[in-house]
């Protein structure tokens, strides 16, 4: 299913870990070697790795639901929101609102308030209240549209998180395990990747090794889109061609009722 290349994760530094003293123990069975004190990550795991991760992406967005992208970390940030944007998937960039998971209810009513807020700034009554007020009106806007904008078509909670670097999205992860919905991401030699899903071992730092990584799993989402559309198409197309059957029958015990009411007629006439 994945198309990613040896060549290309080699490419984008996807195999460099972390420093030696700072790997995390459990993560040595996608270690290939130690380099000048490095941790090289085994991109051979890397590709099985991806290739399990999309086919459980794949999945989920052909059932037509939704995975919530994590990435606040500089390097992720303008890759994230620019691949995730294009298959109509749900991110957050900026900083992650405590209780986005757990507390999902009162987040969907600070997503309410902006659209109370959008159809308040659209009205006439806007024009009428002073200017300071509007202008914190129009600030506070800002500030919702900063940090709720990229969940704002997310009406119940994701069937997955997909995260980068999870030591940094910790909360995020932790509220993904609370609530036992799964979870994707990249690890990197310092990371447990005991506590993800579908872990990717990788290099989380680079952006190049995460947009490689990113790539592949947003290519495996519009592929599942695309097979959801086509289902969808060639269920239409079968029910047409039940009902176009079905009117058919009815003609054609129409015509039977009305040919035998005509015999009874004759035969009454004679």
């Amino acid at each position: 299913m994945s198309n990613v290349q040896f060549e290309e994760l080699l490419e984008a530094g996807c195999h460099f870990g972390h420093l030696k003293r700072k790997w995390n123990p459990a993560m040595a069975p996608y270690i290939f070697m130690e380099k000048n004190g490095i941790h090289i990550i085994d991109l051979y795991k890397t590709m099985d790795k991806i290739e399990d991760a999309c086919s459980a992406a794949k999945s989920i967005a052909r059932s037509g639901r939704k995975i919530l992208f994590v990435a606040t970390k500089k390097q992720a940030k303008e890759t994230v929101a620019s691949m995730v944007k294009e298959v109509n998937m749900p991110y957050v960039t900026e900083r992650w609102p405590g209780g986005m998971l757990t507390n999902f209810f009162t987040i969907r009513k600070a997503v309410k308030k902006m659209s109370d807020i959008d159809r308040l700034i659209e009205s006439p009554q806007f024009q009428n209240i002073s200017k300071r007020e509007r202008l914190q009106i129009s600030r506070e806007r800002a500030k919702l549209e900063k940090n709720l904008g990229s969940i704002s078509d997310l009406s119940r909670l994701p069937a997955a998180v997909f995260i980068v670097d999870i030591m940094k999205e910790h909360i995020a992860l932790a509220e993904a395990r609370k609530l036992a919905i799964p979870t994707f991401a990249i690890v990197d030699t310092n990371s447990d990747p005991r506590l993800v899903d579908y872990p990717i071992p990788a290099n989380d730092d680079a952006s190049k090794s995460i947009a490689v990584v990113l790539k592949a799993i947003c290519d495996a989402i519009r592929e599942g889109q695309a097979e959801r559309e086509m289902n969808k198409d060639r269920m239409e197309e079968e029910m047409a061609e039940m009902n176009a059957e079905n009117e058919g029958e009815e003609r054609e015990n129409d015509d039977r009722e009305g040919g035998r009411r005509r015999r009874v007629s004759r035969k009454n006439n004679e």
